[in-house]
């Protein structure tokens, strides 16, 4: 390409890498188009998801301001030069956009636009989202031929390399968005299995609680008469079984609640979290926060889901008095530490105890982040348990 091949193949090297990186489809096509008007020199550039009614799912900017969006309105429809790009998977390079015959105007705030290159983002024969840019902001290198004379193109500042470059972000774009579509079906798939692993453990846990207030309410019934002071015992019973069942439905019910990190993200999620299980039960859980920055989305998940299995072991089996969650930074990343003052057990055990306090379960979401987690508890001395996440 006529960048020169050493800073042109770097150029698209970081751009692709960059797509890659993200899990999220929101966090994918926010690079794609930061990556896009970056790599081809354009003032804006944007890419819409189209919906099934004429308009767009998801449509994200790049080279315009928060206070400009706002301003603009709502999103754009599926019509003009987009809708050629979606409907005909046709590319676009024009001189000025606002010649075409196409053109239907735009709202008052919205930036002036006139040299334009887009591309359909296509998965097989399907158009999954339009990518285009506007404004070029260098003019044409002097050793570059002229466009050639296509009619409704004329002398476009984007180039035939421009163009060719964009289809191959396109290419890659599609492949990125595709991934980041099934990475997000698939979690929620898992979140709909933890729901249902939880909704089993109230069951069985709170089935149990119920079980067994029932009984000792009746013997308590059967000795009021012959035996007060042993009927009154049992009374405390079954108020003991009637709160420890409370606890157990209020865990569940905090364990099932859809995280908010995509609204409040980690810190405020985990702090309401363990606000939520110090009130809950008898043990004091406190949350401490040192300097962690936002980390990708994935890793964030990966902390708050081993922080509720660190915590309910402690909860519900170790006999702690004290819980204490403390979220820090640690280079680029962050760590995650929770430590309690409960029982504790034998590490050369874990083989057995593993799957019993999820210890399996939290490796696998911090290696599966790129992270680690390691253990340490002794019989009579506590446990803590530390993941460690790098950052992006």
């Amino acid at each position: 390409m006529s960048q020169g091949p050493r800073s042109g193949l770097a150029a698209v090297s970081t751009a692709l890498l960059a797509m890659s990186r993200h899990l999220e489809v929101r966090d994918v096509l926010k690079t794609i188009v930061a990556s896009a008007r970056e790599l081809l020199d354009a003032q804006y550039a944007a890419l819409g998801v189209p919906d099934d009614h004429g308009g767009f799912a998801q449509f994200v900017v790049d080279g315009v301001s928060d206070e400009q969006w706002k301003a603009i309105g709502p999103l754009p429809r599926q019509h003009g030069i987009l809708a050629a790009m979606l409907q005909e998977a046709r590319f676009e390079r024009l001189a000025d956009v606002r010649e075409d015959p196409r053109f239907e105007g735009w709202p008052s705030a919205h930036p002036e636009m006139s040299d334009f290159l887009g591309v359909p983002v296509r998965d097989g024969d399907e158009v999954i989202a339009a990518l285009f840019l506007a404004n070029k902001l260098r003019p044409a290198r002097e050793d570059r031929p002229p466009a050639p004379d296509t009619g409704h193109r004329g002398d476009c500042g984007f180039t035939e390399d421009d163009e060719e470059l964009l289809a191959i972000l396109a290419q890659h774009a599609a492949i990125a968005l595709t991934n980041a579509r099934l990475y997000e079906r698939s979690r929620e798939l898992t979140i709909a299995e933890e729901r249902s692993r939880l909704a089993h453990e109230l069951h069985d846990a709170v089935s149990q609680k119920l079980f067994s207030l029932r009984l000792t309410a009746q013997a308590a019934a059967a000795l009021v008469d012959r035996d007060p002071p042993r009927a009154k015992d049992e009374l405390q019973q079954v108020a003991a079984l009637a709160a420890e069942a409370a606890d157990e439905l209020r865990a569940a019910v905090v364990e099932l609640r859809p995280a908010a990190l995509d609204e409040d993200g980690l810190v405020a999620t985990l702090r309401t979290h363990v606000q939520v299980l110090d009130r809950a039960h008898t043990a004091r859980v406190t949350f401490a926060c040192r300097g962690v920055r936002a980390l990708p989305a994935a890793q964030e998940e990966a902390l708050l889901r081993v922080a509720q299995e660190a915590l309910h072991n402690a909860l519900r089996h170790s006999g702690a008095e004290h819980v204490e969650v403390t979220l820090g930074r640690r280079g680029p990343g962050a760590f995650l530490r929770v430590t309690d003052d409960g029982c504790g057990f034998d590490p050369t055990t874990v083989r057995r105890a593993g799957r019993h306090l999820g210890l399996v379960s939290m490796r696998d979401r911090a290696s599966g982040v790129g992270g680690t987690l390691t253990v340490q508890s002794e019989p009579g001395k506590g446990t803590t348990i530390e993941m460690e996440a790098p950052g992006g």
